[in-house]
């Protein structure tokens, strides 16, 4: 039981440090040039990956390979907005959390 109780906490612990970063990515709005999916790919890189995965994997967060298969653009905007399970709301904002969720919807 203490160990399972460990696990939870240590886990925890690391999904709130690594999910909870900065949001160095959401206040870069110059398009240098790179197209709307490649600064979507910054910004998803910068603040999600370190739980879904740097190719959209998962970890300890899901799987977001196929994610535009099942919800839409506006369903994953909500999700960044709100949260949802252990992920905390509003990692991503404004724009950027926009074209987070298009370059997701476009996931099949």
């Amino acid at each position: 039981m203490k160990w399972k109780l460990a696990s939870l906490f240590i886990g925890a612990s690391l999904l709130l440090a690594a999910c909870g970063g900065g949001n160095d990515a959401s206040n870069n709005n110059n398009d240098s040039g790179g197209s709307t999916a490649s600064a979507a790919e910054d910004i998803f890189q910068q603040n999600c990956a370190s739980c879904h995965g740097q190719d959209l994997s998962g970890g300890a967060g899901p799987n977001l390979q196929k994610v535009g298969s099942k919800y839409s653009k506006d369903d994953i905007k909500k999700i960044i907005e709100n949260g949802r399970g252990s992920m905390p709301a509003g990692i991503i904002k404004g724009e950027d959390a926009d074209k987070v969720a298009e370059w997701l919807a476009s996931k099949k």
